[in-house]
């Protein structure tokens, strides 16, 4: 591969921890040279990371659509199956806190390893609970692991991409959440009506078991980060992460953005049911129309962010989204091809602005502090969820079994402004991406002017260290 067949991309970080990029102090500069299009390694690790978010999202999302068959047959209240629900989402979010500190102490493959075994036991734990305190406990343990690891998976797109691939990449990667709608839902909801709700859980832990196989013998080690640490202890890590300013607006922008995904989805399919009339047989098909359009529409917008501005992208998912939940709220019955329509049109808005927010967001830390922000970042989205969930449900009323919701519609006007708060908010983030970017550009050229009247350009390499004194 010649030098002209790759794409440089310069990521420079502070040898000394704590201070902002633009600072006037040493920095560690790392050349990476990419390929214009991925090598076979870096689709493995797509496909591989692809398909372990599929089943954690699954394990996720399959607890709403069997929430009537659990608790008919665990005898529970639906205040007590939401807590069961809620318990992931929150003790995911504790989880990350406290690994953030040795997130990046480790290899980053061990790390995965660590942590799918975990959500791997606890998802077997669920389906072996015959009782609501074991199915809760059993809830807690998978979130404290499952919570954890779509944020080592983005510090491995991060550590693998140029930020010039990782529209493209996080495209592929999000359709996890697509395919867990069009085949995991509808197909667990087939298991458990023949051999009961326990079975979806064993399904998830049989594929589990077939991906940990690939990650140990296919996955490398993933160790390029372990150079840069300065922190003695986890807890310092963990401080100096969280004391970044640069950092703190990240996690601000992650989490409005789920504050506002999140906000609607737990009453959506009583939503649909008691208000848009769907019948119970017909509900599958809707999730799985959703679905097939999520699994079309995130890898083209994928490669749309890597080819326009990020942010003009995420603007426009924007108000999009906040015309179709004013429309979509405040419906009220239709022919089910209307309601299976603008459904669609809701989830374009939704997962449009996920991507280029994400592919944003792990521009944001330097590479000896991404573990600890992706693990701090994904906790921060967990919590935000549940709050979102919980507040959400303060406002919508349902006066009897069968009846329609009220103030659904409220929601969806909160989400509006919530939104219009998340533009400003991400706009600050992309002004900080560009001018890392922008720093970084400016030492390259000052690293290629001074090699002026050496023999030839470099050879392209993954990571070419340079120390530069600015």
């Amino acid at each position: 591969m010649g030098y002209s067949d790759v794409q440089p991309s310069i990521e420079c970080h502070d040898i000394t921890a704590g201070n902002n990029l633009t600072s006037h102090t040493n920095k560690q500069c790392f050349f990476m040279q990419q390929p214009a299009s991925l090598s076979s390694y870096q689709k493995f690790v797509i496909f591989i990371l692809a398909i372990t978010q599929f089943t954690v999202i699954l394990d996720f999302m399959v607890m709403s659509p069997l929430g009537d068959m659990l608790m008919k047959s665990m005898d529970i209240k639906p205040s007590q199956f939401g807590l069961a629900v809620s318990a992931y989402a929150f003790s995911a979010g504790i989880s990350g806190f406290l690994t953030a500190g040795f997130a990046d102490k480790f290899d980053r493959k061990k790390l995965l390893l660590f942590f799918y075994a975990g959500f791997i036991l606890g998802t077997l734990a669920c389906g072996l609970s015959h009782s609501y305190h074991m199915l809760v406990a059993a809830r807690i343990i998978t979130g404290l692991f499952g919570g954890v690891i779509g944020s080592i998976s983005m510090a491995i797109i991060t550590d693998l991409f140029a930020i010039e691939q990782r529209g493209r990449v996080m495209g592929f990667i999000q359709m996890g959440f697509g395919a867990s709608q069009v085949l995991g839902v509808p197909i667990s909801l087939y298991m458990a009506n023949v051999r009961g709700w326990q079975s979806p859980f064993l399904m998830v832990v049989g594929l589990a078991v077939v991906v940990t196989i690939l990650i140990i013998t296919r996955l490398q080690p993933l160790t390029k980060h372990l150079a840069l640490q300065n922190d003695k202890s986890a807890v310092l890590h963990l401080w100096h992460t969280l004391m970044q300013k640069d950092y703190r607006i990240g996690f601000t922008a992650s989490a409005l953005l789920m504050i506002g995904g999140f906000m609607m989805m737990p009453f959506g399919s009583a939503f649909a049911i008691n208000n848009l009339h769907v019948t119970n047989e017909q509900l599958p098909l809707l999730f799985m129309v959703s679905g097939l359009s999520s699994l079309v529409i995130m890898p083209l917008v994928g490669r749309l962010s890597d080819k326009i501005d990020k942010f003009k992208l995420y603007t426009i998912a924007s108000v999009w989204l906040m015309i179709m939940v004013v429309i979509y709220t405040n419906m009220t019955a239709q022919p089910l091809w209307i309601i299976i329509g603008l459904n669609v049109l809701l989830m374009m808005g939704i997962l449009n602005r996920m991507i280029p927010a994400s592919a944003l967001t792990t521009a944001v830390p330097k590479m000896q502090d991404r573990g600890a922000f992706m693990s701090i970042n994904s906790s921060i989205q967990q919590m935000a969820g549940g709050v979102a969930a919980v507040f959400a449900g303060t406002i919508v009323v349902q006066k009897s079994k069968g009846s329609p919701l009220e103030h659904y519609n409220t929601l969806g006007y909160i989400i509006v402004v919530i939104s219009i708060i998340s533009i400003i908010m991400l706009s600050r983030v992309d002004k900080m991406v560009k001018r890392k970017l922008a720093v970084a550009a400016d030492m390259k050229n000052d690293t290629v002017s001074s090699k002026d009247g050496a023999a030839g350009a470099p050879e392209p390499a993954d990571y070419a260290v340079r120390n530069i004194e600015r």
